[in-house]
């Protein structure tokens, strides 16, 4: 989720000042109230998409064909590791945004404990805490432990879940591993992480895609081994893009592979950064192909997708709502916006409003 960009801009006004309710953010599920409607295109939506769609990444609008069947079913037991902590609007927070070793002074301040209850209080029900990197500014692999363990004490009490995410450089697999276990033993006074996420999006230090293929494939395998029944979820590009807009970026994503180590999906559908080069430039169109291609590269027509979208601050009112319009017609269980400092208020207008009551 390495992508940061704070501009001023109407939409990219940054402003983490949150005690007030002014706040940025990315998604989740808000706390029960009564929410109104998603979107004016929510009661015409298609059905969730399906891995057998022949464009699986076509991004027109909604089907004008809607076929009506009455059938009875018994409410499927859930299997499996639990996913809830994906689902509904969410908030993404990386070290920049919290940890004094990362500060960035022309950012703004950083997110304190007490931001948490902005974030709740806008209906967030998930915050994505980076919770572990790999260099020299967290030497024990956990950033800044005793304001991570606040972070993530706070929210549980404001009846919040948290996932922990962190990003693999590939360069030493077993360092990688050694913190990927440390964010699934993170405790404080009971308090743990409710599920983990890796951000696969790091090329640097293994250049040969092959090589790195390899590397992710043994990793995700050693770290599903290892975490039993804690749900896995996977923050990767949109199929789209590596296989249409930039195809010589990632070549031969694995997602077969890796497809048997993680029981979420979390694509970065981040359509400010491929605007100038596509013409999947907007919230609506480069969110809708994403999920679609996402499924159908899995061959999973059940697979469990939480929508990322962004930058925040480099997006419009329109990309917003087309955003959550695209989660909607896709079947996603959730969604969020990269990231929370850089999320507008009136980003906020088009977000919280928009989640859905927990399932």
């Amino acid at each position: 989720m390495g992508h940061r960009r704070v501009t001023t801009t109407l939409f990219g006004l940054v402003a983490v000042v949150l005690s007030a309710g002014v706040a940025s953010a990315v998604a989740v599920e808000p706390a029960p109230r009564s929410a109104p409607p998603r979107s004016s295109a929510t009661s015409a939506a298609p059905p969730p998409l399906s891995g057998s769609d022949i464009a699986p990444w076509a991004a027109g609008g909604p089907s004008s064909t809607t076929t009506t069947t009455t059938t009875t079913t018994t409410e499927a037991v859930p299997s499996g590791p639990d996913v809830s902590a994906y689902r509904g609007l969410g908030a993404w927070v990386d070290a920049f945004d919290y940890a004094p070793a990362y500060h960035r002074p022309r950012e703004g301040p950083q997110l304190v404990p007490h931001d948490i209850d902005a974030m709740a209080a806008r209906g967030v029900r998930t915050v994505f805490l980076q919770a572990a990197r790999l260099d020299h500014r967290s030497p024990g692999g956990i950033v800044d432990p005793a304001l991570t363990g606040r972070l993530l004490k706070r929210a549980h009490e404001r009846g919040m879940r948290v996932v922990g995410w962190y990003l693999p450089k590939f360069a030493d697999l077993e360092a990688d591993l050694s913190n990927l276990r440390l964010v699934r033993d993170f405790d404080v006074e009971g308090h743990r992480f409710d599920g983990i996420a890796v951000d696969i999006e790091y090329r640097r230090d293994v250049p040969d895609h092959a090589e790195r293929n390899r590397r992710l494939i043994e990793l995700s395998r050693r770290l599903r081994a290892e975490t039993g029944g804690r749900a896995l979820g996977a923050i990767v590009y949109p199929p789209v893009l590596l296989d249409e807009i930039r195809p010589n970026f990632w070549p031969d994503f694995p997602w077969r592979e890796l497809a048997k180590s993680y029981d979420v999906w979390l694509p970065m559908a981040y359509w400010t950064e491929i605007a100038a080069e596509s013409s999947y430039g907007d919230g609506y169109r480069y969110t809708q192909a994403g999920n679609r291609g996402l499924i159908a590269s899995l061959g999973d027509p059940s697979a469990v997708v939480h929508s990322v979208g962004g930058v925040a601050d480099t997006s419009t009112v329109d990309d917003f709502e087309g955003f959550v319009r695209a989660v909607d017609e896709t079947g996603a269980v959730g969604f969020s916006m990269y990231d929370y400092r850089t999320t507008s208020p009136a980003g906020w207008q088009v977000l919280a409003p928009s989640a859905p009551e927990p399932a």
